[in-house]
């Protein structure tokens, strides 16, 4: 990419009074096709930069989901042990799973309640139902 060094008022004024309209104008579609994959580049860059910081932060959520997950592990095996000093091992596992179980439940029910809120993208469907019929490509417009 070249950089361009902009050119004085007085310059530019002589440009255009010397200059055909087609020079004009093939001057201003060079810049914005510059200015464009200026534009698309640092677009690249960011996103690349994003998707880095995301990835890293993906894993370090993975690790402490794993790590939390042998935290209940541990202590669903420390209730166990602690109600089989007052009753058989059999029926203190059985009583944590129910635990567990009763748990799973309540989460599977909220976490069913939160998707049926969903309502898809209405701002969306909003905006496209905005669109000039003139400007939607496929449709013949009479």
């Amino acid at each position: 990419m070249s950089s361009q060094i902009p050119e004085s008022p007085d310059l530019a004024h002589q440009k255009a009074d010397n200059a055909s309209l087609g020079e004009l104008l093939g001057d201003v579609t060079r810049d914005l096709s510059t200015l464009m994959r200026q534009e698309v580049e640092l677009a690249k860059a960011e996103l690349k930069q994003s998707a880095t910081r995301a990835g890293k932060g993906g894993g370090m959520l993975a690790g402490a989901g794993v790590a939390g997950h042998f935290v209940l592990i541990f202590l669903s095996l420390a209730l166990m042990f602690a109600l089989g000093a007052l009753m058989p091992l059999g029926w203190a596992a059985v009583i944590v799973a129910a635990i567990w179980g009763i748990i799973a439940a309540i989460l599977a029910s909220i976490g069913r309640k939160e998707l049926k809120q969903i309502k898809g993208l209405p701002q969306t469907g909003e905006t496209l139902s905005e669109i000039p019929p003139t400007l939607k490509p496929g449709e013949v417009n009479r």
